[in-house]
């Protein structure tokens, strides 16, 4: 049975985009219908040469931005999202409709499992740790396939998360929460590590912000619905108030105090970097970045945070009567309705749906199910192409009354768990 499908790679520009295109111009398989290069530079810039790709561009907004752009451009029944650093192999076009063609309705993504070759030489260094938690990570959009019927019921990504940081997380549970599972498929991909600068964990802690975002969308349990690791932020928050108290009290001639505290501070950093070294290659460069960077992570992290928790103050905790309101579903409906807002489409429309499936989320309210779905995929796709794809593809009403849980076949693995893991020191939630 052949798979009708389009590929969606969101791009900054990096010279390793080459080497996905060549990958699905020249490898073995059934080629997709097309494929959709979405440039999110804020200023567009020259690209490897992109063969019969089509380039679009989202303006520098973030990938759930370009990701939204890309699927919303696409008319056919699965869009299969490729990150523009990874290097899929020279069959994986076959191998990827190989998984989808075995899918029924109730399916409504399938992800790839993904490898992080590290050196053989040497212990991997913290940066090269963090990328390598990307091999356990659940429904990361790396290699993603999704039923594009299951993102115009979903809404599509949550454009309020501007990085590549929870935002995958968070859709997957949207689409589970309405009805669809999510699987693992046999394809496999392979995500090198790339060259990271001195401060590349420090920069990593912007993304407590969006962790700010995430509370407030799933709740307390957010970790848990994730799957991911335990975070650090309250021992960044321990270190920061013992730094901070120390030098007050040394301004205010409280010598004893200003010594406890600085003693506090002196251990807790020590800790966090010897955490950080000790599983690492332990070379000069290493240890002086891990020091250096342990100092300055504590006080990133919890900046981040208060900055994160300001900005999406307005946003209703899940579980909250305005959440409620705003949408019954745990991981997505407060968030989809004002996710459209931030990406202009609600405006351009007068709608509250997310990420502009204006349609999808009236037609859900008014029905409960497919007719409502239809009318999405016409105002996500734009065309009774879109349409037709919806209903075939999962927008008919067996899938859209399809299991009402949210459970998944993901394989328990563990949501962002690279991007927070850094080794100890990446994202310090």
């Amino acid at each position: 049975m052949s798979v009708d499908y389009a590929v969606v790679i969101p791009t900054v520009g990096r010279d390793s985009l080459r080497v996905v295109l060549d990958a699905l111009e020249h490898g073995v398989g059934p080629p997709p219908r097309e494929v959709i290069v979405v440039d999110d530079r804020p200023e567009p810039g020259p690209l490897p040469p992109t063969h019969s790709a089509r380039v679009l561009r989202s303006g520098g907004r973030g990938p759930a931005a370009a990701r939204n752009a890309g699927w919303r451009a696409a008319c056919c029944e699965w869009v299969a999202f490729l990150d523009d650093d990874v290097v899929p192999p020279h069959d994986w076009k076959l191998r990827l409709t190989e998984d989808l063609a075995r899918l029924g309705l109730e399916v409504g993504a399938s992800q790839a499992r993904i490898v992080v070759p590290l050196p053989r030489d040497r212990r991997p260094t913290d940066w090269e740790r963090g990328t390598a938690g990307l091999a356990d990570a659940r429904w990361i959009t790396a290699d993603m396939a999704y039923r594009r019927a299951a993102l115009v019921h979903a809404g599509g990504f949550d454009e309020r998360f501007p990085r590549a940081y929870r935002e995958d997380a968070e859709l997957a549970l949207r689409v589970q929460a309405r009805g669809y599972r999510i699987v693992n498929g046999d394809r496999v991909t392979t995500h090198p590590v790339r060259e990271a600068g001195f401060f590349a964990s420090l920069k990593q802690q912007r993304g407590n912000a969006d962790d700010a975002l995430v509370r407030r969308l799933l709740g307390p349990r957010w970790r848990e619905l994730m799957g991911g690791a335990p975070g650090r932020l309250p021992w960044h928050v321990a270190t920061t108030a013992a730094g901070g108290l120390a030098v007050l009290c040394g301004l205010l001639g409280w010598r004893r105090a200003a010594l406890a505290f600085g003693g506090a501070w002196a251990g807790l950093t020590g800790w966090f970097a010897v955490r950080r070294i000790v599983p690492g290659p332990r070379t000069a460069e290493e240890v002086a970045k891990m020091v250096v960077t342990s100092i300055a992570i504590p006080p990133a992290a919890c900046a981040h945070r208060l900055a994160g928790e300001v900005r999406h103050r307005k946003v209703p905790v899940a579980g909250s009567a305005a959440s409620g309101r705003a949408g019954r579903a745990a991981a997505g409906g407060p968030g989809a309705a004002r996710g459209s807002k931030a990406s202009g489409n609600a405006r351009a429309r007068g709608s509250k749906a997310a990420g502009g499936s204006d349609g999808a989320t009236r037609g859900w309210k008014r029905s409960g199910g497919s007719d409502g779905a239809t009318r999405g995929s016409k105002a996500a796709g734009g065309s009774d192409t879109a349409t037709r794809d919806s209903k075939r593809s999962g927008g008919s009403d067996t899938a859209t009354r399809g299991p009402k849980r949210s459970g998944s076949a993901g394989g328990g693995r563990g949501a962002g768990g690279a991007r927070e893991a850094g080794g100890t020191g990446a994202v310090g939630s």
